[in-house]
């Protein structure tokens, strides 16, 4: 993609102000407030609420994120446990999908190698 292909273009109906929500525990929520090009609040367009966490593991954070289903921020808390429970849940499974693949890959290569002598 060279330089003169990108489109820079602000889509000036479709801004939000963003404003993030911690507990400085676990929890982290994305607020995003649907506005107009002038800054006003647009009231045409609901809220949109993103949930976000860090997992621990040996090889350092494992950010999780989720959609939160909710119209107030109230609603957002309320179903920020459950949205990050399916979210590390879709994550671990995305894992053990992948080491399968890649042990499967692993027996393919191994089976094409042709043993001098036999």
């Amino acid at each position: 993609m060279t330089n003169n292909q990108i489109d820079f273009t602000v889509e000036k109906n479709n801004l939000y102000r963003e404003e993030n929500i911690i507990d400085l525990k676990s929890a982290s929520i994305r607020c995003l407030t649907p506005i107009k090009p002038d800054g006003t609040i647009d009231e045409s367009r609901e809220k949109i609420f993103m949930g976000h966490t860090q997992l621990m593991s040996a090889q350092g954070p494992i950010p999780l994120h989720a959609p939160l289903k909710a119209s107030t921020l109230e609603e957002a808390m309320e179903k920020f446990p459950e949205a990050m429970q399916h979210a590390m849940a879709e994550m671990i499974e995305n894992v053990k999908k992948m080491q399968q693949e890649q042990e499967k890959s692993k027996q393919k290569e191994d089976s094409r190698i042709i043993m001098p002598g036999r």
